[in-house]
């Protein structure tokens, strides 16, 4: 592998408090230099001018669909669009079939990303067997098999007392419970936020409050056990009051957001556009204005995508037959620069939030950095180049994304994992042998 010059960019590395127009040198698969006057040396050089380089993107949730969902996507595919979009690690969910529920289905998805995979991907286990929350899964095993973390995604662990007995076990195991917290009782046959419009449009509401009781049951059973519990994918402004109540009060709950429940609201249902369905739902401006007061203030600890996609037949039927879900890995960072751009949000702290906040998270010190012989995982994209979101040409194959035809302001240029260049936007200026 060819040494790298990634040449006069404006490096961030929130991490290590860096801001600065510089370049990095990439040798044997890490960062061998930072400085303004590179060493003489025989190298490949891309061109970051105007640019920003900051370490590798790191997504906590997504869903890569392989084992047994192939046609939605898979892990090639999956981490194909997820390099695109400036993602150098990406943690997928158990929902698949079977399910990550045993050694060997984590065994499986680590040997199949080891093959097929453009870009790092950390299993998440399942909490219980199948996901049906009936019985734990042998959580210790998954966790040697390299399972970051616990959760039956897409279902919550419904039955209070096995979640006690999963935060228990996921203390002594040091790793944490990771809830989608909707109280079933409240959702079933819910399409979208309960209010005015989902009355207008005729279909059923999925209420705020079923989001809230999960969430406050799920931090009453870590302070009970001590075990980390993570709430996945945020949506109400109730929520994250209780979350930061909860962190007030010392308990291990962290929490993270999406770019679709910062950015978008219920409005986008409207004409029953099955691709802005998604679990929980789009919500309100004040929800989004929570939100992304908890993001800035630390309630909510990282941005995750919670990238779902799906076959098309899975969304171009009725609204109420339509799977919930979002393809969001390649529109991801154009849709968050949007609050960079509006000035709601600090450029430092959105790459935070999806670089050092993650790695941090995931207790690796070698993700989510720009240091010296760290592994070279760098995101370089240009903040003002604007380009229209066609599904058709997205490396997933999920094409399910409300975002069809708009223009999104910040696109990812390029994308390098362990030192090899894994993506590049054919106008970045590239000198060397691919």
């Amino acid at each position: 592998m060819r040494a790298l010059l990634i040449k006069d960019g404006r490096i961030i590395d929130p991490g290590q408090g860096i801001d600065e127009r510089g370049s990095l040198l990439l040798s044997e698969g890490k960062i061998a230099w930072r400085g303004a006057s590179p060493p003489q040396a025989d190298y490949d050089i891309l061109y970051a001018e105007g640019m920003v380089v900051c370490p590798g993107f790191v997504d906590l949730h997504c869903h890569l669909r392989q084992p047994g969902f192939d046609q939605k996507e898979t892990i090639a595919t999956g981490t194909r669009a997820a390099a695109r979009g400036g993602f150098t690690t990406v943690c997928c969910m158990p929902n698949t079939n079977p399910a990550l529920d045993s050694r060997e289905t984590i065994e499986y998805v680590k040997a199949e990303a080891g093959k097929s995979a453009a870009i790092r991907v950390l299993p998440i286990g399942c909490v219980t067997k199948d996901r049906k929350g009936e019985e734990l899964a042998d959580m210790a095993a998954l966790a040697g098999a390299g399972a970051i973390g616990f959760s039956d995604d897409g279902s919550p662990v419904k039955d209070p007392e096995l979640m006690r007995q999963a935060l228990a076990k996921s203390q002594e195991l040091d790793l944490p419970v990771i809830d989608h917290c909707e109280e079933p009782s409240l959702i079933e046959g819910g399409q979208m936020n309960e209010g005015e419009l989902a009355r207008r449009l005729g279909l059923r509401g999925i209420p705020p409050t079923s989001e809230e009781i999960m969430v406050s049951r799920d931090i009453m059973l870590a302070r009970m056990t001590g075990g980390h519990v993570h709430i996945a994918h945020v949506s109400t402004l109730g929520a994250v009051a209780l979350i930061r109540d909860g962190k007030k009060q010392g308990v291990a709950v962290t929490a993270e957001v999406t770019p679709h429940h910062l950015t978008l609201t219920e409005e986008e249902c409207n004409g029953y556009n099955t691709n802005a369905k998604v679990a929980p739902p789009l919500r309100t401006r004040r929800d989004n204005q929570s939100l992304l007061r908890g993001l800035k203030d630390g309630t909510i600890d990282i941005i995750a995508t919670d990238h779902a996609p799906h076959a098309r037949a899975d969304k171009e039927c009725d609204f109420a037959k339509a799977a919930f879900g979002i393809s969001n890995f390649e529109t991801a960072l154009g849709s968050l620069l949007n609050m960079v751009h509006g000035g709601q949000l600090a450029l430092n702290m959105l790459i935070a939030r999806l670089t050092c906040d993650p790695a941090k998270f995931l207790k690796n010190e070698m993700l989510g950095t720009l240091k010296i012989n760290t592994p070279a995982d760098i995101t370089i994209f240009d903040p003002y180049k604007e380009w229209p979101v066609d599904p058709e040409a997205f490396a997933s194959k999920g094409k399910n994304t409300p975002l069809a035809g708009r223009v999104l302001k910040g696109k990812t240029m390029a994308t390098i994992y362990g030192g090899r260049l894994v993506y590049k936007d054919e106008s970045i200026t590239f000198i060397g042998e691919l």
